[in-house]
């Protein structure tokens, strides 16, 4: 039995991945920001419910990731892995309580900051592992990282690739300097979730017209999150491309000055 978080576990693809590996008998923390959805969650369980916990969280802030990192410590000393499916697609200009972009703040961020706070409980396991989602973007892709991490006049089309590329240079980094930890990113697809909330109008609507046809299922999103967790023979860092497509995979390869300069930039922003 492993003891598995997964940030976003009480909605879409998070939910969907907590359920099947319940069913597999494993031990879940789920994070998610409305205790009335995680309860109702939980529920949906069944008696496998025994076996998962929700902790209410705000992963948005630094305090909130602090909050869910050390309520998750106080309870679990060995993590066996983490997993981030945590998202918001928004393309208005707003600010944090720490004054930064949510969409950096939320898709990137929490992630590298709640990671780095539970790597003392994740280093205890024989394997730790670490899965990040993000929308489709591959390693091998040009971003400009010059905006980071402020996004001041956020621009979605100019600002989503490097908050999403800095997603696999966490991996990398992880698996650099965590010697038998195991990191991947793990591309969403396109999947009718609650993460559309925050999107603009014309593509709620696009996603409701269209979404019966062009949209991956929820069970096929999570495929490669529970497959991941499931094998431990794959090498890391690794990129899962195609929902649904666990064995195609390709390894992250990137410029380690520039994983440097993320990471420390990262490391400044939450002091983690």
């Amino acid at each position: 039995m492993k003891t598995i978080v997964i940030a976003g576990g009480n909605s879409g693809i998070g939910r969907q991945a907590a359920r099947t590996l319940l069913a597999d008998g494993h031990r879940l923390v789920i994070l998610g920001r409305d205790p009335r959805k995680g309860e109702a969650t939980l529920a949906s369980f069944g008696a496998a419910a025994s076996r998962a916990s929700f902790i209410a969280a705000d992963l948005s802030t630094h305090d909130g990731v602090r909050i869910a990192a050390r309520r998750i410590l106080d309870k679990h000393e060995n993590i066996d892995a983490l997993v981030h499916t945590t998202g918001v697609l928004t393309m208005a200009e707003s600010r944090t309580a720490d004054g930064l972009h949510p969409f950096f703040a939320i898709n990137y961020l929490s992630r590298y900051h709640l990671t780095q706070l539970l790597l003392p409980a994740l280093r205890r396991a024989e394997r730790p592992l670490v899965l990040m989602m993000t929308a489709a973007v591959a390693p091998s892709e040009e971003a400009d990282f010059a905006r980071f991490p402020d996004f001041t006049g956020f621009n979605f089309n100019r600002d989503r690739k490097p908050v999403q590329l800095a997603n696999h240079h966490y991996a990398a980094h992880l698996t650099r300097t965590e010697p038998g930890l195991a990191a991947g990113v793990i591309n969403a697809g396109a999947v009718k979730t609650d993460i559309m909330r925050a999107a603009p109008w014309y593509m709620r609507a696009g996603a409701k017209v269209l979404g019966p046809i062009m949209f991956d299922s929820v069970e096929t999103a999570a495929h490669n999150v529970v497959e991941a967790t499931r094998h431990d023979d794959w090498q890391s860092p690794l990129y899962w491309a195609k929902p649904g497509r666990f064995e195609q995979r390709a390894p992250i390869t990137l410029d380690t000055a520039t994983t440097q300069a993320l990471m420390d930039t990262s490391r400044a922003l939450t002091g983690a």
